[in-house]
């Protein structure tokens, strides 16, 4: 029964998604014999935790009750106070908590206080949910640096367009849809110029709903090859564009994109190129917790080669396109044995229209 409670925690904690980033989901179910008293949960980043909506709407009938919540409960001062003492205050007898909370300023501390105060604690019910759940801000909150998602879509022979380039579309309209509620919830999206060159893209979240988020999207353009006119850089789309190159890019085009109001970042590496480690860490310092990389294939390839890629979301169409010279998703050099190649570990596939969706982590035997 008890367990119920910690599901239905983390089926609200759920309803944040692509809204609480750089918090992490969370919510909190209120339990006083065996009826549920209050719930809530973390709904966007600045307003009130899971727990507080909890206990406002308990009230008096927190006192004595158990709490199941999906996170530690937080115990410093932040965009908001700590709820340890909110909990504490309302005289909670117990906490059941399904992961501590891997923040270094929170992680055990807020268990402690509680304890102190002589509120009984539980935890680990419900962990592995609620690690996966809570997996990308996980990763930023301990490494700094966003979660990286590699998406694309290709046919069953393993080609992302025709020898001629087309591309439109290999995959169905509930798949196009599902990539679009994905940009919805993800702080950021990248390409590489080829991509924008050959498709003239918009990288925004087209959805028939309201509430809807457009992530940063970020253009790997290392000489400042970008025409002026490119749809990316209309000043009309909603969100933010922000422009990674090098040294290499001329000063009149740097100049040109400055007076579009295009944010400009130059992240070389020793060899003049795009430094990927280091443009994670300068979107880590952003507050950007999740990165969809889209493409091209070479984009792709570099984010496997430095072993930056977290998650990857494989739409696989029923078509075949053949042809020596039509391209596969991920380039680059590739390894020279198989055992060397990624393999994806917990996977997962589901139905998506007539498409697939193949989704794992990956792992590489050397």
């Amino acid at each position: 029964m008890t367990k119920n409670f910690m599901l239905r925690a983390l089926e609200l904690a759920e309803k944040g998604r692509g809204r609480t980033s750089p918090n992490p989901m969370v919510g909190a179910v209120l339990v006083k014999n065996g009826i549920i008293v209050g719930e809530g949960f973390h709904p966007q980043v600045g307003q009130a935790h899971a727990e507080i909506y909890a206990l406002d709407v308990a009230k008096e009938k927190a006192q004595g009750a158990s709490l199941y919540v999906n996170l530690e409960p937080c115990s410093h001062y932040g965009r908001t106070p700590p709820c340890t003492q909110a909990l504490i205050q309302a005289r909670v007898a117990k906490v059941h908590i399904a992961m501590l909370d891997p923040n270094p300023m929170v992680n055990g501390q807020g268990k402690k206080q509680l304890e102190a105060a002589g509120i009984a604690t539980h935890i680990g019910e419900c962990e592995e949910e609620a690690q996966i759940l809570n997996e990308v801000f996980t990763h930023w909150i301990t490494h700094k640096t966003p979660y990286v998602y590699a998406k694309y879509a290709m046919s069953l022979d393993g080609k992302i367009a025709t020898q001629t380039g087309d591309s439109r579309w290999i995959t169905s309209a509930p798949a196009r849809t599902y990539v679009h509620q994905i940009r919805n919830q993800v702080d950021a999206i990248l390409v590489g110029i080829e991509t924008v060159l050959a498709d003239n893209p918009q990288l925004t979240t087209r959805l028939k709903q309201e509430n809807i988020s457009h992530p940063l999207r970020v253009i790997l353009d290392s000489q400042g090859r970008i025409p002026l006119d490119a749809k990316i850089l209309d000043k009309e789309l909603p969100g933010e564009t922000l422009l990674v190159t090098t040294k290499k890019i001329p000063a009149q085009k740097r100049k040109s994109l400055e007076e579009k109001k295009i944010s400009i970042e130059q992240v070389s590496s020793e060899e003049g190129r795009i430094d990927l480690q280091k443009l994670l860490q300068k979107l880590g310092e952003r507050e950007v917790t999740s990165l969809l990389v889209e493409g091209g294939s070479q984009v792709l390839g570099s984010f496997f080669e430095k072993g930056l890629v977290n998650k990857v979301m494989a739409f696989v169409a029923p078509i075949v396109i053949g042809g020596k010279g039509a391209p596969s998703p991920v380039g680059g050099k590739g390894p020279a044995f198989l055992r060397e190649a990624w393999r994806l570990e917990k996977t997962q596939m589901e139905c998506l229209g007539p498409d697939f969706l193949i989704q794992g982590y990956p792992v590489q035997n050397r």
